[in-house]
């Protein structure tokens, strides 16, 4: 979409925003700030508020620029009489500490939730004479962006402030209030179509990520032959299997070598310096090596912990998605070892990649889960569970005629999700410009309102 500028401009006489419509005005935000609240901390559950119960909102419910009721949690009964400060109704609620990136990140309230309060990170701002909508488009710009980044002070790179006092004084550039409301009901429209297609893409991402398992997990357990002779497994989850096939259990094939706990007293003992990888290094079928730890050992327990190459690295647990998630050590770090929650699978009647790639599959991580010791959204698997983990064996030349396979399927589909991820990368750019255009009066959206 094309759309004209303003027929005048004026020098707003702020370096950074330029010029601005010539009827526009550049204002100090606590002009149009008719009050800040905000709640007191108090205990809660980790269960959202049941309707009509009392409940507190959680930080996270403006991550995204939106506000999301949704998120929030159920206040512990003997602080009910503590909470303050109710939702409502045209409101802002802005995130006044938090990490660098979510700090000042502000939503909309559409609606008033009088039985939901807000804790004292969160602001309630409310406004006067000017659009709500239009100022929450504006916390969306890079220009409201870069004001945060100045402003905000803390303790640590991790935790970030912002105060009032700073945030009253952000400079924003206002049209009449009507003009306002004209430009929020534009980008209202239009974000939400871009939203649309977003949410497309995202659907695509899934559906490829499906089809690429189910295509993997097809190959890895009946084969490439769709003509050949079946046999049961005696094992119900996984079915039949090609007749020729083997099946397995792990410890038969591979042995398990358990990590390091870390925490362990070694002042006053000799050690070295490690690299160490942990859960988040090891992804499903890649590792992920910018961020590696480093750990102090006695040199003795390097041999006792070190990775060697070709073993296929299995995770513990954590998140129910990186139960047994698994890749393949190749030798990248000289001198690396793991610690105990990802187990280092050490084949030796099985090649290392068609482990890796059974491992992966959707029969092995049903096994993980049937397996697990589970809790809320966590879950864990022991050593011995694993070892017992049965692996099917097709003859080698096939294995590698199948692993041949998966690597081409995995490819093709690969590229058809990074063709969707880079659209949805360039939907948010454009999302991002259209806000910041419209609500500094780059773009004349009158009309096209």
């Amino acid at each position: 979409m094309s759309l004209p500028r303003y027929e005048e401009y004026k020098d707003s006489g702020v370096a950074w925003l330029g010029s601005v419509p010539a009827r526009w005005n550049v204002s100090r935000l606590k002009e149009v700030i008719r009050s800040i609240e905000s709640g007191v901390s108090v205990n809660a559950t980790d269960a959202p508020a049941a309707e009509g119960a009392i409940g507190v909102l959680k930080t996270s419910c403006v991550y995204d620029g939106t506000f999301r009721f949704a998120e929030n949690k159920a206040v512990v009964e003997e602080d009910l009489a503590r909470v303050s400060c109710p939702v409502t109704e045209g409101t802002l609620i802005v995130s006044r500490m938090n990490t660098p990136a979510l700090v000042g990140a502000a939503g909309l309230v559409t609606q008033s939730h009088p039985n939901i309060y807000l804790p004292d990170r969160l602001w309630q701002v409310s406004l006067k004479n000017s659009s709500p909508g239009f100022v929450h488009y504006w916390t969306l710009s890079g220009e409201y962006r870069a004001q945060v980044e100045v402003a905000c002070s803390g303790t640590s790179s991790s935790m970030q402030n912002l105060g009032q006092d700073q945030f009253k004084n952000f400079q924003i550039a206002l049209p009449a209030e009507e003009e306002q409301q004209i430009i929020a009901t534009f980008l209202d429209r239009e974000t939400a179509k871009i939203d649309a297609l977003i949410v497309e893409q995202e659907k695509l991402l899934v559906l490829l990520a499906e089809k690429r398992q189910a295509t993997i997990s097809h190959a890895v357990t009946r084969g490439l032959n769709p003509n050949a002779s079946m046999k049961d497994s005696g094992i119900s989850w996984l079915g039949d299997v090609p007749t020729h096939w083997d099946i397995k259990r792990l410890k038969f094939i591979a042995t398990v070598q358990t990590g390091i706990a870390k925490g362990k007293d070694t002042s006053g003992k000799e050690t070295i310096t490690v690299p160490y990888l942990r859960v988040a290094n090891v992804q499903d079928g890649h590792l992920a090596l910018d961020d590696v730890a480093t750990i102090d050992i006695e040199p003795e327990q390097l041999e006792r912990y070190l990775l060697g190459k070709g073993d296929v690295l299995m995770n513990e647990g954590g998140d129910f998605d990186k139960l047994g998630r698994g890749a393949l050590w190749d030798g990248q770090i000289e001198n690396c070892i793991h610690q105990n929650h990802v187990f280092a699978v050490r084949p030796h009647g099985v090649s290392s990649r068609w482990l890796n790639q059974v491992a992966g599959s959707q029969y092995a991580q049903f096994y993980f889960m049937g397996r697990s010791k589970q809790s809320t959204n966590l879950a864990s698997i022991s050593s011995t569970n694993i070892m017992e983990l049965p692996v099917v064996m097709p003859p080698a030349d096939e294995q590698e005629e199948i692993l041949q396979f998966v690597e081409q399927e995995r490819a093709m589909v690969d590229v058809l999700m990074q063709t969707a991820d880079h659209a949805i990368d360039l939907l948010k750019e454009r999302r991002a410009a259209v806000i910041s255009a419209a609500v500094t009066g780059k773009i004349d959206v009158r009309n096209a309102a």
